[in-house]
């Protein structure tokens, strides 16, 4: 039993040796394999670099479009939002009681100074002016019989044939017969003012509105608005500015050049009308900080119309050969804007700028340019400081491998 039960138990730690060094030899494959997954993967990763490396050093200048800056005289202005306003406006009211008997315009038709809108009963007030028409013409029959007696009594009153009382009743009756001839004058003036009001006329040129009467309507003087009429042609522009700007604007209004550029805001920028300014205001409002201000438009196409929002561009003074390059060559960093300028040798370099204002669509550069250098318009993305660039000149760029020899290479 024992020698048996030895060699059932060394068969036994034999097979389980058997087991374990197999199960290990299960272990051990794994880690072999990812081993050499491992080298492989960092062999094909050098190659890779080789490859990106020296293609890195056959790569082709990127393309870019260039501008040159250029030096130009500029006006420094004032971008300001404002609003056309009637240069006249009128509200038409009758200077007469009665009722509406005519009407001569259509709403919204462009009127002419002195051209007839209403006509009010007129027929009262001429028979207004008929009587006071036949009461000068009986004071005036009057004072001629007063004259003849009173020249009778004149030649008898140094005789003594009349007394001094009658002879002064006498001069006193023409004297009073003269007065009622001029009030009876001024009360015919009166009647045909009356008479001419109820003729009712455009006071100005202008556009009409809606009319607010009909005919039949009856009217009180002084009070019913009948009509408004406004002015379209010169137009005005108004606009504020802050009182931090009041000083420049003083002293340049006060030379009497100051002038604005004035346009909607759908309108190209080129599209912009030249206009005088002519009227500062004489306070800083309280609550705002600013100061009123009015251009004077020319509009007798009647593009600008009253209640509109204007663009307007206050011209202050001449910036004097000032550097201008596109809006589109400048670029955006964390550290302010830039651009890319190119040097003879056709390298890039990154030069930071500073922007001035908007010129249409070019832009002021205050710093860090100067006018005749060189800088990249589009292409940007791809240029890198002290790298060369190909400038787009409308030939194929210099060093891009004809098709046929990267196919070659790549076989």
């Amino acid at each position: 039993m024992g020698p048996e039960f030895g060699v059932k138990t060394y068969g036994i730690r034999a097979r389980g040796q058997k087991a374990v060094s197999g199960l290990t030899s299960l272990r051990i494959k794994p880690f072999f394999w990812l081993g050499l997954v491992a080298t492989a993967l960092f062999a094909m990763s050098c190659n890779r670099g080789d490859v990106q490396a020296e293609n890195a050093g056959t790569l082709p200048p990127p393309l870019v479009t260039v501008v040159t800056a250029t030096a130009k005289d500029v006006p420094r202005y004032l971008d300001e939002i404002g609003r056309n306003v009637a240069f006249e406006s009128v509200t038409v009211t009758p200077q007469v009681a009665g009722p509406i008997t005519e009407r001569h315009f259509q709403d919204g038709e462009n009127l002419k100074k002195g051209q007839l809108l209403f006509v009010i009963d007129p027929r009262p007030f001429k028979a207004q002016l008929d009587a006071a028409q036949a009461s000068l013409q009986q004071a005036t029959a009057a004072l001629d019989l007063a004259k003849i007696q009173f020249e009778r009594d004149q030649e008898l009153v140094g005789t003594r044939a009349i007394s001094k009382q009658d002879y002064d009743t006498k001069k006193n009756t023409v004297d009073v017969v003269q007065a009622q001839i001029e009030s009876a004058k001024a009360a015919i003036e009166t009647a045909q003012i009356n008479l001419d009001y109820c003729y009712i006329h455009s006071p100005i040129d202008g556009r009409a509105g809606a009319r607010l009467v009909d005919v039949g309507n009856v009217v009180q003087a002084n009070t019913t608005a009948l009509l408004s009429i406004q002015r379209l042609d010169p137009i005005y522009a108004t606009f504020t500015i802050t009182e931090r700007d009041l000083p420049d604007v003083q002293k340049d209004m006060s030379r009497g050049m100051l002038k604005a550029l004035v346009r909607l805001p759908n309108d190209a920028e080129n599209a912009a009308r030249v206009s005088r300014v002519e009227f500062l205001d004489n306070a800083v409002q309280n609550t705002t900080g600013t100061v009123n201000l009015r251009a004077t438009v020319s509009n007798p196409d009647h593009h600008f119309w009253p209640g509109q929002f204007v663009q307007v561009k206050l011209v202050l003074a001449t910036e004097r050969a000032a550097v201008l390059i596109p809006y589109q060559a400048t670029q955006l960093s964390q550290k302010g804007p830039y651009v890319y300028v190119i040097k003879a040798d056709d390298t890039a370099e990154l030069r930071p700028i500073k922007l001035g204002q908007r010129q249409d669509s070019d832009v002021v550069i205050t710093d860090g340019l100067t006018a005749g250098e060189r800088v990249v318009l589009a292409g940007q993305l791809m240029v890198r400081p002290g790298g060369k660039v190909h400038i787009d000149t409308g030939a194929p760029p210099v060093g891009n491998p004809p098709a046929n020899s990267s196919q070659k290479s790549s076989s």
